[in-house]
């Protein structure tokens, strides 16, 4: 019931006098409030707000994914993650985001099915009347859309009067109230879809139009232009609302890992054992965990695996196998809706054939509500709409009705009914087409008429998949789930007796399953219906499909997998797949065609690697786009060893542009030159997310160092450079120098394997002097001797930050050591130095040692193959004695670590200094914004 609900509260009811006085505006006022709070009194959900309901996440507008597919569709495609977003609290909904901006007249609120839009309503209407929130609002108006159905026509004033009739006659005119909310809860259960384009504007109040003419006038500003409008809505329906018109879009998060368990827990407060064991055989399958973050489906799944454990009926029953699809989830709900198994051990139930009786009937009364609702989006159903349906009202007061349907008061003294959850609907739906389908002579989907040789199950299971593949916004998709997996053994097992006949799969399953298979037809891209014909053969449980392209991943022999099913089964692995989860490997000779036909699921794998296939300029502007669409998701993406040139380093730059996920890019040894490294340097300048880059190998000399050096002069957020092995000289890494001089983002510069000389190592030492930012330098093999060396080591005796110096394959002798000696016995702060196959000797070695007696901060040597021999290794070992930091020392020719002889008394508790990973690791919550 709406909280504002009420026998009273009609339009028919005679109209008041208006009264302007002050007194009377605060007497209507708290009138409205004194309404509110009688309707909460002994609501749980309104005592103590979950954070998630009193922090939203505020969100530009609509993904294509939430515009397209079905609510399950979008939970398990992001893998229950949000979008990384600003929070908005509850108490700033509707206030502006800063002080040179508006307070927003139309706001909406998404969510998928279940996730609690209407628990926020009902929070916020709470909060308000108590005074809590939204202070500035003299009046607080909130309507469903369950109840807006129940009229035909209405106007403006009466639509008003009907929740608040102390407006009086001329409605909110008379109440003459500075600000108003109106709610609009529940949008997607409005009975007819709102048409903006050819809906005739309307400006009186008084004259009554259709619902949905009078909404869209309302939303549009033709009527109530000085109201505020707060609309809640699943998501792909709140697209039907221009963007344009909308000021404020919000979100509702789901549940993360830890309200999950909470959530579990308060189902079970008096048994912790059971609550343990539920979020065990929850997190055991990745994909019913992912679906728990939306709270009612986390709360169905509770419930139905708490009924499973309690139904162990012996000590060989202690661990039952449980639920690892859907259909299998709501099977152990379905019988947990029946009150019984439907069988004991060792003897026939007798309650078996009542328990069979009961579940048909409401299958077949509730059924066919279910599905013909379905197919018409109709998800909210009144008593016409029962009796319509041939349904027995009285049935509807059974217990067991009540698992499946809620039952509301409207406005109107009128009852609305609708399923628990979009889901149980779906369910009870596929149930009741399954049945109907063995007997039926007519198409169920139009009831119209079937040729005789037409008919059976299989036909009208075709006709089903036909039409799941053919719905565009996805609605279908969970229904031919359920009704596959209604075919699974397990399933006939669970449901056998009351529902199902006992082994009456056996004759369709490989059939089914040769049929969904043959859905799969070749397309430019797998769409997510393709991804759900998988799904469809995981419910049925057959699985050697996508077994064979997950061994084929495994072990790198993608290339010879070209075959629409395959490509499909690749879609699916790259949504559900633990492994892909982490790292999408899709290296070694992947096919632009395939790629091509990934690309709408590769937007949502969080890192993803395409090394080594061979990909020119062309599949980087399909990655391009993937990169600019608002749904990705990518975060880390390696292009290594493929033949990318400028193009399309061009491609990836314009990107960029506009991506805010991605955290990493790898394009080393590809061909992008200085003419794509400028492209990438021009983008980085606007770019606010990337942290990681690496360039190696890729030609691109001194312009292109030069063009990152600028890059850096404006870029704060790249943390990470590799420029090895590109041809750079001194004049690049002069750029450079200067650009560090001020840049202090950048913590790790790899500028190894260039021939930056002396010149180069002069300009980098100077810059090292005064730049704050910098932890790890490569200068590995750049032709660095020892006057290089020397401003080196004048840089490292005043720099602060530097924890990483590499300097190996130099040149470095005897008397460059001296200069590093000297600087070891001043700085502090550097842990990790590499100085192997440099020109050291053994007069270099010793000045080390010397040196190692007094530094206290290093904890990683490396000085092999450096000449060095007995003598100066004799005088490092005995410099060890004295030395309490250095961990790892590396001397011998071959490289391998010589083992350290610690005294008993000094063992250093410091590890040693952990190698900087190739990839930066995952951020828990995504990439900042």
């Amino acid at each position: 019931m709406d909280l504002l609900a009420g026998k009273s509260s009609q339009g028919s009811q005679a109209p008041q006098t208006a009264d302007r006085t002050p007194h009377s505006d605060d007497s209507r006022i708290q009138k409205c409030q004194e309404a509110l709070l009688n309707r909460a009194k002994g609501s749980p959900e309104l005592s103590s707000p979950s954070p998630r309901l009193t922090n939203l996440l505020l969100v530009e507008g609509l993904t294509d994914l939430q515009l397209k597919e079905h609510d399950f569709t979008q939970v398990e495609t992001t893998r229950g993650g949000w979008h990384p977003a600003k929070i908005i609290a509850l108490d700033r909904l509707f206030l502006p985001l800063s002080r040179v901006s508006i307070p927003p007249r139309i706001s909406i609120t998404i969510g998928v099915a279940g996730v609690g839009k209407t628990t926020l309503v009902r929070n916020f209407v709470h909060l308000w009347a108590q005074g809590q929130v939204g202070k500035d609002f003299s009046l607080v108006l909130p309507l469903t859309f369950r109840d807006l159905n129940t009229h035909e026509k209405l106007s403006a004033d009466r639509l008003i009067r009907s929740v608040f009739p102390h407006t009086g006659e001329s409605g909110l005119v008379a109440a003459a109230l500075p600000k108003i909310l109106l709610i609009l809860d529940g949008l997607d259960e409005c009975k007819t879809p709102l048409d903006f384009s050819n809906t005739v504007a309307c400006t009186d109040p008084k004259k009554e139009i259709q619902v949905d003419h009078l909404i869209t006038n309302i939303i549009r500003g033709n009527l109530f232009p000085e109201v505020s409008v707060w609309v809640t809505s699943r998501p792909g329906v709140a697209g039907q609302i221009p963007g344009g018109l909308v000021d404020r879009m919000t979100e509702i998060r789901g549940f993360t890992e830890e309200e999950i368990k909470v959530c579990l827990e308060e189902m079970f407060p008096e048994d912790h054992t059971l609550s343990d064991w539920v979020l065990r055989q929850v997190q055991a399958d990745r994909a019913l965990y992912l679906m728990c973050t939306v709270p009612a489906f986390c709360r169905l799944a509770g419930s139905a695996l708490g009924h499973l454990s309690r139904s162990k009926l012996g000590p060989q029953d202690a661990e039952p196998w449980t639920p690892r699809t859907l259909c299998e989830l709501y099977s152990w709900y379905f019988r947990m809706a029946l009150g019984g198994d439907g069988q004991e051990k060792g003897k026939a139930s007798p309650r078996i054939e009542q328990v069979a009786h009961s579940s048909r009937k409401m299958v077949g009364t509730l059924g066919r509500l279910a599905f013909h609702g379905l197919v018409r989006r109709k998800y909210v159903f009144y008593e016409q709409d029962l009796k319509a349906f041939g349904v027995d009202l009285a049935l509807l007061q059974s217990a067991l009705c009540g698992c499946f349907l809620r039952r509301e008061e409207t406005l109107a003294s009128s009852t609305a009914y609708c399923f628990t959850h979009l889901s149980l609907q779906e369910f009870v739906a596929a149930a009741y087409y399954y049945s109907a389908s063995k007997r039926a002579i007519f198409d169920l989907f139009t009831e119209g008429g079937v040729s005789w040789p037409r008919l059976g199950f299989l036909t009208h299971f075709r006709s089903a998949a036909q039409r799941a593949m053919q719905a565009e916004d996805g609605r279908l998709d969970v229904f031919l789930r359920f009704l596959s997996g209604l075919l699974s053994p397990k399933v006939n097992a669970l449901l056998a007796g009351s529902l199902l006949a006992q082994g009456e799969h056996q004759g369709y399953r490989a059939q089914v399953a040769e049929l969904l298979q043959g859905c799969l037809r070749p397309n430019v891209a797998v769409c997510a219906r393709a991804v759900n014909i998988l799904h469809c053969l995981h419910e049925l449980q057959h699985t050697e499909l996508a077994c064979s392209v997950e061994e084929a991943m495994e072990s790198g022999r993608l290339a010879g997998l070209t075959s629409p099913q395959h490509r499909a089964a690749l879609a699916y692995l790259l949504q559900v797949s633990d492994a892909c989860a982490r790292e999408a490997n899709l290296s070694l000779h992947l096919s632009k065609g395939v790629l091509q036909s990934l690309l709408p699921q590769l937007l949502y794998c969080r890192s993803l690697r395409l090394d080594n296939n061979q990909f020119q300029d062309p599949v980087m502007e399909l990655l391009g786009s993937v990169l600019s669409g608002k749904d990705c998701r990518i975060q880390r993406i390696s292009l290594a060893e493929n033949q990318i040139s400028n193009k399309g380093a061009k491609a990836l730059a314009r990107s960029l542009l506009v991506n805010r996920s991605l955290t990493a890019l790898d394009l080393r040894s590809n061909s992008i030159g200085p003419q794509g490294a400028k492209a990438l340097a021009d983008a980085l300048k606007i770019n606010r997310t990337l942290a990681f880059l690496s360039l190696q190998s890729n030609s691109i000399r001194d312009d292109g160092a030069r063009s990152m050096a600028e890059a850096l002069a404006a870029n704060r957020t790249l943390s990470v450079l590799h420029l090895q092995k590109n041809t750079i000289g001194p004049v690049g890494a002069q750029q450079m120098a200067d650009t560090l001089k001020q840049n202090r983002s950048l913590k790790e510069l790899i500028f190894s394997s260039n021939s930056i000389g002396d010149g180069g190592a002069g300009a980098l030492a100077k810059a090292l002097k005064v730049n704050q930012g910098l932890e790890s330098l490569d200068l590995q093999s750049n032709s660095i001797s020892d006057a290089g060396v020397a401003a080196l080591m004048g840089a490292l005796c005043a720099n602060k930050t530097l924890i990483s110096l590499n300097l190996r394959e130099n040149s470095i002798s005897s008397e460059g050591a001296r200069e590093l000696a000297r600087a070891l016995c001043i700085n502090s702060t550097l842990k990790n130095l590499d100085l192997t196959a440099n020109l050291l000797h053994d007069q270099g070695a010793q000045a080390i040692a010397v040196a190692m007696r007094e530094n206290q901060a290093l904890t990683s040597l490396h000085l092999q193959w450096n000449f060095i021999q007995a003598g100066a290794a004799k005088a490092l070992g005995q410099a060890l004695q004295l030395n309490r930091s250095l961990t790892s020392l590396e001397r011998t020719p071959s490289g391998m670590k010589a083992p350290l002889q610690w005294p008993t008394h000094s063992r250093p508790t410091r590890p040693s200094l952990r190698s900087i990973c190739r990839w930066p690791p995952l951020a828990p919550g995504g990439p900042r914004r």
